[in-house]
């Protein structure tokens, strides 16, 4: 080592003239190349404690973290950090981008829908905030302006730190005994929705716009201000000093984690529909329709345990033969034996999944079990669609261990809470097959003793489950304080 001073790169210097501002009396400012990474990297580690807080991620292969970062991850354990922690999760030097954190080997139609969006956010076509409900929920565009999905993110949930919405904090405040649910895991919603999608898709009812965990980032969204001032800081530092901001992660603001919805067209709210079927009835093929797609929604919320189901978060599709055709087309035989068309579409799963049944103050009742459809036993075709999956404890583990890859990527995330998930749901498909079996009505069987089927100590550990003492059945007899039936 000598004592000469390092000689200083030219371009840096060039770079810098730009910063060196001009000295008041008195005063005198001079900013360094190596003062300004500096001063960089405790911008943001000092930032940490106040933005979205941290998530795990699955690593690719071949990815290994440097002493540096490991060194960060463990102080910043259990504990609220800024979301500068997620830049080295995405490509270097990325201006505000997911990088490669959205990736859907398996669905390149989804992963297409999401690259649609990412592009749209490049261009300034921005998610646009839903005015309805309690959490910060958005309307996804693409390039051309046109919806194509609602994202949840999880920090902006209803008891999120960074809801938009002010109604749940008062909730919060001015009444802390009534706060949340008690029988669901807070701050999991966005989990919750992609799990309905699964269970929707591997019973095959068909039902649930597809729905996935996915990043987005965008200036609509809602952020804390140290996360938007570093934002500010970083595209300065890169346009006045390129060579300082390549040593930048990410360039803009942090990605959020939320659930992506579909965005599905010409569905209205399902109790616009039914009150107009009480005063024009269904013709009879319709009807069979309609209660056929009533008899999926059931399922689906009786497994996952929905707490959230009225008449406003479950959608239906009503379509009419065209009654504009010419005259040929009216004289046609298969077009006078057209019936109308309907569907429903099940949105809003994110208060699901609970760990016990509610036996506190309120019992979060099925709302459709007042319905006159709920008092029609479970037709055949529903039973022959259903029954032989759930029968199989095999496909019932199976789907456990599927959700459990899902909600194992949650920084929240307890494996014996999720065992108590997964118990409460074995139980429901419990009920459910003996419901099926025994030819119930869905007001029948949400009467029915509820069951929770945990998994015995000595059981088996794997996706093949071997009948006999894997799992013991207790019956949950707790009613809440305001109970429905």
């Amino acid at each position: 080592m000598t004592g000469r001073s390092p000689q200083r790169d030219p371009a840096v210097e060039e770079d810098l003239g730009s910063l060196r501002v001009k000295p008041s009396p008195g005063a005198a400012v001079r900013i360094s190349a190596a003062a300004a990474c500096e001063e960089a990297d405790r911008v943001e580690i000092e930032a940490e404690g106040c933005g979205e807080e941290e998530l795990l991620l699955p690593t690719t292969a071949g990815e290994h973290s440097s002493p540096r970062v490991n060194k960060e991850r463990w102080s910043r354990k259990n504990r609220l950090s800024s979301s500068s922690d997620k830049e080295n999760l995405s490509v270097s030097g990325s201006v505000g981008g997911t990088g490669d954190l959205n990736t859907f080997p398996e669905d390149p139609e989804f992963y297409e829908i999401i690259h649609r969006a990412e592009q749209a956010i490049e261009c300034g076509v921005f998610p646009e905030r839903i005015s309805q409900g309690s959490s910060g929920s958005y309307f996804v565009k693409d390039p051309k302006g046109n919806i194509i999905g609602v994202f949840k993110p999880k920090s902006e949930e209803p008891y999120g730190h960074l809801n938009p919405k002010w109604t749940k904090y008062f909730h919060k405040i001015c009444c802390p005994c009534c706060f949340g649910r008690g029988c669901l895991v807070p701050n999991q919603g966005y989990l919750s929705e992609a799990a309905a999608s699964l269970v929707d898709q591997k019973l095959g009812l068909n039902i649930v716009p597809k729905t996935k965990v996915v990043w987005l980032v965008s200036e609509t969204f809602n952020y804390n201000a140290i996360d938007r001032a570093k934002s500010r800081g970083k595209k300065y530092a890169m346009e006045k000093v390129p060579t300082v901001g390549k040593r930048f992660h990410r360039i803009g603001l942090p990605p959020k984690v939320g659930s992506f919805q579909l965005f599905v067209e010409g569905y209205k709210e399902a109790d616009f529909w039914l009150r107009k079927f009480e005063t024009d009835p269904l013709p009879e093929n319709t009807r069979k329709q309609l209660q056929s797609q009533f008899e999926r929604l059931v399922i689906l919320d009786y497994v996952i345990r929905n707490t959230d189901r009225g008449n406003d978060n479950w959608l239906v599709k009503y379509e009419k033969p065209d009654e504009n055709c010419d005259v040929v087309c009216k004289d046609s035989e298969w077009l006078d034996n057209k019936d109308p068309v309907i569907k429903i579409a099940a949105i809003d799963n994110g208060l699901a999944f609970p760990f016990k049944h509610p036996d506190e103050w309120r019992a979060y009742p099925f709302h459709w079990a007042w319905l006159p459809q709920a008092k029609v036993p479970f037709s055949q075709e529903t039973r022959d669609l259903v029954l032989p999956r759930i029968s199989d404890m095999n496909f019932v583990q199976d789907l456990c261990e599927d959700i459990y890859e899902m909600f194992m990527k949650d920084k929240g995330f307890d494996k014996a809470t999720f065992e108590k998930q997964m118990s409460v749901m074995r139980g429901q498909i419990l009920n459910l097959i003996q419901a099926l079996k025994d030819g119930k009505s869905p007001i029948q069987l949400v009467q029915m003793p509820r069951v929770v089927v945990e998994r015995s100590r000595s059981g088996s550990q794997g996706r093949i489950v071997h009948l006999g003492n894997a799992f013991t059945q207790t019956f949950h007899f707790k009613r809440p304080f305001f109970s429905s039936w």
